[in-house]
């Protein structure tokens, strides 16, 4: 009593292990399809029981109607690729089918009709009709209509499709070259369409091969049924005693239902074939594409009612079947006209509608108000440099672009986008750069020309129009485009209109990027830091310092040109000082002793050495001395007299250095520095003032003067 429990379970054991087993091998489809393909090699070989083969060719039918739906439902071609292989298998279904049934019918034919299977035996019965020459009619219409008219007619289409395919692909291969190369579509819509016109191509030229399947399918149908009836009249009457007659009447009946049976599925499928060849060009369902267009000409439905009334009227001619049909016809064509007709007026209205929408209204009062950031304004002479009919319209746009991207990158600065308008009061080689609306520079080109300047400041020596530079107020000329050469060879500097008014842009907006620098362009900065950078800013703002804090220290450091692009530096100085100050400009000076390593790096002369024009010891004393309140409230409370000695005394240093070919920077100690270099902006605005926190220790020096 004990043991059967123990057996009991050891038997569960197994089955699920079986069963798990099956399951496994049932989820890999490459295993079944393998297995599937045995099975038919399998049967061509050993015989098939009744039984499995009336089930083997219920599965043969079923799995026919299943491609010919396929076919029906699918979007497009190419949606059903596989449909080649597909189409191998069945027609080896089939033929291994009838390989089988042949067999049974030559073998067991004398037993009666039933010898094949109960499916064979039914296809005959019905079809036959008691009377086998109605059966062998009826099958050999199904093959012509299989073989000549469907089977031949795929064929063709297949041959043709396949050839028109291959010849359109170098033509379709360089359309989507074009449309990578002229921005239309990416690399990996590129890619795809590349990978869809192989498929295409592919699909197309194994259609053309696999009609031939279905074309053998046919004839070997034909072959097989032929070979029956005379094997099986031979058998039965030679082996089995039969007489002609029963014979006859038995082998007949068996082959005609097995050729029907293999014929019908055969029909199916080159049915399937022919309709998915047919349907290139065609998008959508086979039933949404015939239904669109057939009913998409309401007057060829209107002519197909006229002449069903017509022929309905004709001696001897049924009338109800063509009056029904005329009906039917013209209800279509009043249905479809009517849609037609308010699908029209639909657009129409749509239409109208967005011309109301697109209709010029009256622009609101807070329009007004915006301001643009940037603007530069043309007189109608330099139009030509924004649109050249010559084919040189890009120029200036290109130079504005390189432009914004060399300010971000040495700057950190993000320049907005510039506004260019033609401005018909301002004369016409004139041009304005306006910041927020206010002008900020102004200057004159000659578009046809170009401006020649000398290195060492004085006048230039070719026939020309003499000028101003506009950026820096140099002496310069504008001299014809085929003096370039001889002006070259003077050693002069040649520049083209639109290189001179970038360079003014690009100098008013070094200028003026403390006032560029906005609340909302800061936020912007700071919100496209990483996340390890944001959780400093997160322990910074707004426990230690505000979001309009830290813009103020930005537009501190870019009034003296130093770039912000090391924001994470930036804040991590804010975060340190911010510590024990609240005071901006304090906050500045230590973060500007952060950044000693890239302020010095940007005045290091080609030598490597940091030219520099340091300051007396009277005049630190001086400056320390004239500094008076505290905190924020400290000011430089200086004689004007000692001022004027002190900026004739910079002025000195810094002509003297630059006659030795150095562009120094005037060093100071760090509690002056502030005031030091608010009193050398006003004249030389150019000029860098550094104290000496801001040396960085692996910085060559080199005094090239003394104040």
């Amino acid at each position: 009593m004990a043991e059967a429990p123990t057996e009991t379970t050891a038997t569960a054991e197994v089955g699920a292990a079986i069963r798990e087993r099956l399951q496994s091998i049932l989820g890999r489809g490459d295993i079944v399809l393998a297995l599937g393909v045995v099975a038919i090699l399998v049967v061509l070989i050993l015989p098939m029981p009744k039984w499995m083969l009336d089930i083997s060719l219920a599965f043969s039918i079923t799995f026919s109607v299943l491609i010919l739906m396929t076919a029906l439902f699918i979007e497009r071609p190419l949606e059903f690729n596989a449909f080649p292989t597909v189409l191998l298998l069945a027609t080896m279904v089939r033929l291994s089918l009838n390989l089988a049934s042949t067999r049974l019918i030559l073998a067991h034919g004398h037993e009666g009709t039933d010898a094949a299977g109960r499916v064979i035996e039914a296809f005959g019965g019905f079809v036959m009709s008691g009377n086998f020459v109605i059966g062998i009619i009826v099958f050999a219409i199904l093959v012509i209509v299989n073989f000549v008219v469907i089977t031949k007619g795929s064929g063709r289409i297949a041959e043709v499709s396949a050839r028109f395919t291959l010849d359109a692909m170098p033509g379709k291969q360089m359309a989507i070259d074009a449309d990578l190369s002229s921005g239309l579509i990416d690399e990996d819509e590129a890619r795809s369409r590349r990978k869809e016109l192989e498929d295409e191509s592919s699909f197309f030229g194994a259609m053309d091969g696999a009609a031939k399947f279905v074309r053998g399918d046919a004839i070997a149908g034909l072959l097989i049924t032929f070979i029956n009836i005379i094997g099986g009249m031979i058998v039965g009457v030679g082996q089995n005693d039969l007489t002609m007659a029963d014979a006859g009447q038995t082998y007949t009946l068996l082959t005609i239902g097995d050729g029907l049976v293999s014929q019908i599925p055969a029909l199916i499928v080159s049915t399937a074939a022919g309709l998915l060849v047919s349907k290139a060009g065609v998008d959508g369902a086979a039933d949404k594409a015939l239904v669109s267009q057939l009913s998409g000409y309401p007057k060829a439905l209107g002519m197909s009612s006229f002449v069903m009334v017509v022929m309905s009227m004709l001696p001897g001619i049924p009338v109800l079947p063509f009056l029904g049909l005329a009906a039917t016809a013209g209800s279509l064509a009043w249905l479809a006209g009517r849609k037609q007709t308010q699908e029209a007026e639909a657009e129409v209205a749509a239409k109208s509608q967005e011309a109301v929408e697109a209709a010029p209204q009256e622009e609101p009062i807070s329009q007004a108000l915006q301001m643009d950031e940037l603007r530069l304004e043309l007189g109608y002479g330099l139009l030509p440099l924004i649109n050249d009919p010559r084919g040189d319209s890009d120029k200036l746009t290109e130079q504005i672009k390189a432009l914004r991207r060399q300010l971000a990158s040495d700057m950190g600065f993000v320049m907005p986008a510039v506004r260019i308008l033609d401005n018909m009061q301002l004369d016409a080689n004139s041009y304005v750069i306006k910041i927020k609306e206010v002008e900020a520079g102004r200057g004159t080109l000659v578009p046809d020309q170009l401006m020649v300047m000398s290195p060492t400041g004085g006048q230039i020596e070719l026939p020309g129009t003499h000028t101003t530079e506009p950026t820096f107020g140099l002496p310069a000329t504008w001299i014809e485009s085929g003096l370039r050469d001889q002006a070259a060879l003077k050693g002069y500097t040649v520049v083209d209109p639109v290189t001179v008014l970038s360079t003014h842009l690009t100098e008013t907006l070094k200028t003026h990027m403390p006032e560029l620098l906005s609340y909302a362009e800061v936020q912007k900065l700071l919100d496209e830091l990483s996340d390890q950078e944001r959780k400093l800013l997160d322990d910074l703002v707004p426990s230690q310092i505000s979001v309009t804090g830290i813009q103020r220290v930005l537009q501190t450091l870019l009034t003296e040109r130093v770039s912000i692009r090391d924001l994470p530096a930036i804040l991590e100085g804010i975060a340190e000082a911010a510590g024990f100050t609240h005071n901006i400009q304090s906050i500045t000076e230590h973060v500007r002793a952060r950044l000693a390593r890239q302020i010095c790096a940007g005045f290091v002369a080609p030598d490597g050495t940091l030219p520099l024009v340091t300051m007396t010891p009277q005049w630190e004393h001086e400056f320390a001395e004239a500094i008076v309140g505290d905190g924020d409230d400290r000011q430089l409370a200086m004689v004007p007299s000692r001022l004027q000695e002190f900026i004739r005394a910079v002025r000195t240093a810094f002509e003297e250095a630059a006659s030795q070919g150095a562009a120094p920077v005037l060093l100071t100690s760090p509690g002056i520095r502030p005031f030091v270099r608010s009193i050398i902006e006003r004249f030389r605005s150019q000029t860098p003032v550094l104290s000496q926190n801001e040396i960085h220790p692996q910085a060559k020096l080199r005094t090239v003067g003394q104040v």
